[in-house]
């Protein structure tokens, strides 16, 4: 067996800052309560933190407008925190990975605030700057987050661009000061001993040359209006179609590999660091050594169920997509995405569903990532009012679902919370206590926190329950690190055309492990390979043993089985 990089067997937990734990009482989480939890995420199993954006920002995206790369937002605490929380977690093993933003600064960095103040100063063409064309903006793009992707400054006559927000310009990667600049940040951070960085929208690093009309005819708020009222899968499908025609020019340019390749080089400076994209594209991956090391496989998590049939296609189209030497990358949900339970559960069976997903999430071939929450059982919170919503997004769809499709208020705003982001970003449930623990009860938290922590969902409750999700995932996690061969095997699917139980196997020299989840909510069976012998049973849901007779495993409702074998 090759000896395997840390970011290959690691398992990574995404800290939301904002929303994981408040040590200073203010009802915003900080580097105070993540240095307090550090423990906890120790005793859970987890390898690695991904923190998403810590710099000091105005919040507009909540992080992802970033104002100084160098620094440590106020509300989250100071640089000395900041090093004490990735001291301790590297003195239990753990590692820390920071989610960079290169596409685009806040409209505050200081950057861009020279940048704008004249046409001819020396940081003007750190962004993306052109001059109206007949008195209209520079071409009829569009930002992805609603509007034109074109802002005027009448300070100095002319647009800038920006792919997200208004507030996000986009720095202009063509200039080599640009690069400059960006690559200083970047071992700046790793100086200091982080481990790597999960880049944020890498896509969008680059736009077509001569901003090129799209000339489609075509307006982003026909493509939501289309969108919503589509009421077939080929509808949806043709407005899908119609928004990537739309955004063409602004997203995947080929210069964005020979970028990564720099980057890369620039990472392999220092021993033993990893790049993540926030991309499913292969083409990221460069030869397998010489652009990013992870890619999120988000293909699989973009179904309203997982089921057998969906994953063994995501996994054969994956798995042989890649170039040799790259290494898979699986995750089902973050902080742009519904909850797992939310997303993938029925309605009824919710948590028997998700126990089946963190089964198949540890057992793929790859590296998995994990959110915080997840590991109580936490679910989106759909009982925000407008009055309560912090998501852009979700307040440019309540204005949409009125303006355009005639909603009530009401209407809009049930559609808002689920189109939104605030959902799945409320705090963390520590304790059935005011505020679930996350802050002190006279104290408003920056989001509402989902008033199920008093129905159990909630850490202190689940801690020492031998049955209880938190209990599940530990256990898990625990199991994953003593069977190397989940870490390294091979994946060898079984059984392919069963619609009940993804089965498969994990295979290296030493060791053959069968994994069979039971995707549906009645007893199933799977038939194995022939050359499968002595079955032992490692893991089940259900029972403390378990055999196969005459080459068949039969199941309980959402069974999770793993075992290991002896191969011919």
């Amino acid at each position: 067996m090759s000896q395997k990089k840390w970011w290959q067997s690691a398992v990574f937990y995404q800290i939301y800052p904002r929303s994981f734990a408040d040590g200073n009482g203010d009802g915003i989480g900080d580097f105070e309560g993540m240095i307090q939890k550090v423990e906890y995420l120790h005793w859970l199993g987890v390898d690695a933190v991904w923190l998403s954006p810590h710099f000091p920002s105005p919040q507009v995206d909540w992080g992802y407008d970033v104002s100084d790369y160098y620094g440590v937002a106020p509300e989250y605490g100071t640089m000395e925190q900041f090093i004490r929380f990735m001291d301790e977690l590297h003195r239990r093993d753990m590692r820390l990975v920071l989610d960079l933003v290169l596409n685009h600064t806040s409209d505050q960095h200081p950057w861009f605030v020279e940048s704008r103040s004249s046409r001819d100063n020396p940081k003007r063409d750190w962004y993306v700057w052109k001059p109206p064309r007949d008195g209209r903006p520079p071409n009829d793009w569009f930002s992805t987050f609603g509007g034109p992707a074109w802002t005027f400054d009448p300070q100095t006559g002319e647009y800038y661009y920006h792919f997200f927000f208004a507030q996000q310009p986009d720095l202009n990667w063509r200039n080599p000061e640009v690069k400059q600049a960006m690559f200083d940040v970047v071992r700046y951070w790793l100086n200091l001993g982080v481990d790597g960085f999960r880049l944020d929208a890498v896509g969008t690093i680059f736009e077509r040359e001569g901003y090129p009309n799209h000339a489609t005819g075509d307006h982003l708020d026909a493509i939501y209006r289309d969108s919503r009222l589509a009421r077939t899968k080929a509808e949806q499908r043709k407005a899908n179609r119609r928004w990537l025609r739309m955004f063409r020019h602004q997203v995947d340019m080929p210069e964005v590999h020979e970028l990564m390749r720099e980057l890369r080089q620039v990472v392999d400076e220092f021993p033993e660091k990893v790049l993540i994209g926030e991309t499913e594209d292969i083409r990221f991956y460069g030869n397998g050594e010489d652009e990013l090391h992870l890619n999120f496989n988000f293909p699989l998590m973009h179904t309203n169920r997982l089921t057998p049939r969906w994953v063994r296609k995501n996994q054969e189209e994956r798995l042989s997509s890649l170039p040799a030497g790259a290494w898979p990358c699986n995750t089902l949900n973050n902080h742009d995405s519904g909850r797992m339970m939310s997303q993938f559960g029925d309605g009824k069976h919710d948590w028997q569903i998700a126990r089946v997903d963190l089964a198949l999430l540890l057992t793929l071939k790859g590296t998995p990532f994990l959110y915080n929450g997840e590991e109580i059982g936490m679910v989106n919170h759909l009982g925000l009012k407008v009055e309560d919503f912090r998501d852009l997004l979700s307040l440019h769809a309540y204005r949409l679902e009125i303006e355009l499709l005639g909603s009530s208020p009401q209407e809009a705003e049930l559609y808002a919370i689920q189109y939104g982001r605030d959902k799945c970003r409320t705090p963390l449930q520590w304790a059935n206590q005011p505020n679930a623990g996350f802050c002190p009860a006279e104290v408003k938290p920056w989001l509402p926190v989902h008033p199920n922590f008093g129905e159990g969902v909630n850490v202190d409750e689940q801690y020492n329950q031998p049955d209880s999700m938190l209990a599940y995932y530990r256990r898990l996690l625990q199991l994953r690190k003593s069977l190397p061969v989940l870490i390294h095997g091979d994946y060898q699917p079984l059984d392919r055309h069963n619609p009940h139980v993804f089965s498969f196997l994990r295979r290296t020299a030493d060791q053959t492990c069968l994994i069979a989840l039971n995707m549906k909510a009645h007893r199933a069976k799977t038939h194995l390979s022939e050359n499968i012998k002595n079955l032992r049973c490692v893991f089940s849901t259900h029972r403390s043993e378990g055999f196969a007779e005459n080459g068949v495993l039969s199941l309980q409702p959402f069974e999770v089985w793993i075992g290991l074998a002896e191969t011919l």
